[in-house]
């Protein structure tokens, strides 16, 4: 293999588009990925001709060069999408982002007065002291405690396995943005989409672009335009062992299903597997309190039920968040309503049920038609279908799909991150490769800055998404290869 090559560990949104920025710089790289599917979490999976992905991608971001990336690679592919997504709480749908009205009929009045008067005590009470500590304390000190109880509470817990004052603020921060109670009432009588600011409210964007065979088609177009160039993505391969001397990588050992052990050596390599495996597959291994700090790492996992069932609309959200406490279930995708042509059958629709587990528990471990019936006992319980309007269903589960925000994790990185500043030949991307809850604009971002430092760049790829809020700047930089001016967005 050339050694001027630049290895990138996983064909998910980060690596592979570090490996097409690469190209783009006239730079060669390999792509080893552990699946047999491209895309990580953003894949699209066809089961019978239904396609479905591993939760619901939206294709929408703050920065210019992101959207020109994305039109470059699937061209006329991309549909506009209307977004439509509800929260079930006791039996009522209540529109989001909020419409005074609707929440009024669906809470009540009392309790309804009950939420306003919560927020005011929390915002007089808050005057004196504010911590925001912890997702439980940044929550209640913007929407109140009755609010939270009602919209937050129950389904975060749900996700992520553990109680809402032992999650990290910064997950509310980050995810929740420039968002407040405040916010929404006014939003929803302007219906601006955007703070007294003037900024976009991401959380509540109302329309988006979707591959018209979901995002999974986006890599795959990408992972052909790589090949065509001879940047091969090798499928089947997972890095076992990363070796290095010198503060340099040398080569990664991966080892097919097989069990067939090759090794890869190149110039440069950017890692996008999860970042407590990359750690401890380092030989060899770092310091007793990188180690430990790796260990102390945690992932949930996911898993879902994928329903076809025997009726044309089932509801007309994109999504709906279940935050009914009597179901496991946490959210449910109407595929159908993200492109009509992720269903074979138009007198169908494909329902994706929504489990957030951890690898130990032991729905994880039951077999598919288990989950089946579990997930249709479920979607009946909460009143969407009926069992006899089951067709068929499948299960896919995903390993460490999101990386843990508990209340110690920062400093975890930070050594992680101090240690790794260390080589100058390896670079971390992407949601796992910094553990941190990426959109896929931002694990896409990461990639271009990791192919970027190879060509003489100097961006700090641990700083993206770590702000409250983020904002880009119409800059333009040469390229070091001498390539064509490029727009640079710029994170505070």
């Amino acid at each position: 293999m050339n050694m001027n090559t630049t290895i990138v560990i996983g064909a998910g949104p980060a690596g592979l588009t570090a490996a097409y920025e690469l190209q783009k710089l006239g730079s060669k790289s390999v792509i080893l990925e552990a699946d047999h599917q491209v895309g990580g979490i953003s894949k699209t999976v066809n089961f019978k001709g239904n396609r479905f992905d591993i939760g619901g991608h939206r294709f929408f971001s703050k920065v210019p060069y992101i959207n020109q990336v994305w039109d470059e690679i699937l061209e006329e592919d991309f549909l506009v999408c209307e977004r439509l997504s509800r929260i079930l709480y006791k039996e009522h749908f209540f529109d989001y982002p909020l419409k005074p009205l609707n929440a009024l009929a669906g809470l009540g009045v009392q309790e309804s007065i009950h939420v306003i008067f919560s927020y005011v005590a929390v915002k007089f009470s808050s005057q004196r002291k504010r911590r925001d500590t912890n997702f439980e304390e940044w929550v209640i000190s913007r929407f109140g405690y009755k609010l939270y109880e009602i919209f937050f509470k129950t389904y975060t817990e749900k996700v992520w396995g553990i109680p809402c004052s032992s999650i990290s603020s910064d997950w509310a921060s980050q995810r929740i943005k420039n968002f407040s109670l405040k916010e929404a009432i006014i939003n929803a009588f302007s219906n601006t989409g955007k703070n007294k600011n003037g900024e976009v409210i991401t959380t509540i964007i109302e329309q988006f672009k979707y591959p018209r065979l979901g995002p999974g088609m986006m890599w795959e177009h990408c992972q052909r335009a790589l090949a065509k160039q001879n940047n091969p993505t090798l499928m089947g391969e997972r890095v076992t062992t990363i070796n290095h001397r010198n503060n340099k990588v040398l080569d990664v050992v991966c080892r097919n299903e097989a069990g067939e052990e090759t090794t890869y050596s190149g110039e440069h390599f950017i890692s996008s597997m999860p970042l407590r495996e990359m750690i401890l597959a380092l030989r060899p291994l770092p310091p007793n309190n990188v180690v430990e700090a790796a260990r102390k790492l945690h992932y949930r996992d996911y898993l879902t039920v994928v329903l076809t069932v025997n009726r044309e609309e089932v509801f007309p959200d994109n999504w709906i968040y279940i935050h009914t406490p009597k179901v496991k279930l946490g959210r449910i995708q109407n595929y159908k309503n993200w492109s009509r042509e992720m269903v074979s059958n138009p007198k169908n629709t494909t329902l994706g049920l929504e489990y957030f587990l951890w690898e130990k528990d032991e729905e994880w471990e039951w077999a598919d038609d288990r989950l089946i019936e579990m997930g249709i006992r479920e979607c009946t319980e909460i009143g969407l279908i009926r069992p006899d309007e089951v067709v068929e269903g499948t299960v896919v589960r995903v390993k460490k799909a999101y990386p843990v925000y508990d209340l110690n994790y920062t400093t975890y990185l930070k050594t992680i991150e101090s240690y790794l500043e260390g080589f100058e030949n390896l670079q971390t991307v992407g949601r796992n490769g910094l553990h941190r809850y990426n959109n896929q604009d931002h694990s896409m971002l990461t990639g271009i800055y990791a192919a970027r430092n190879i060509l003489g760049a100097n961006h700090h790829i641990w700083s993206v998404n770590t702000e409250k809020d983020y904002h880009e700047e119409g800059k333009l930089e040469q390229t070091p290869s001498g390539g064509r001016l490029v727009p640079i967005p710029k994170f505070n």
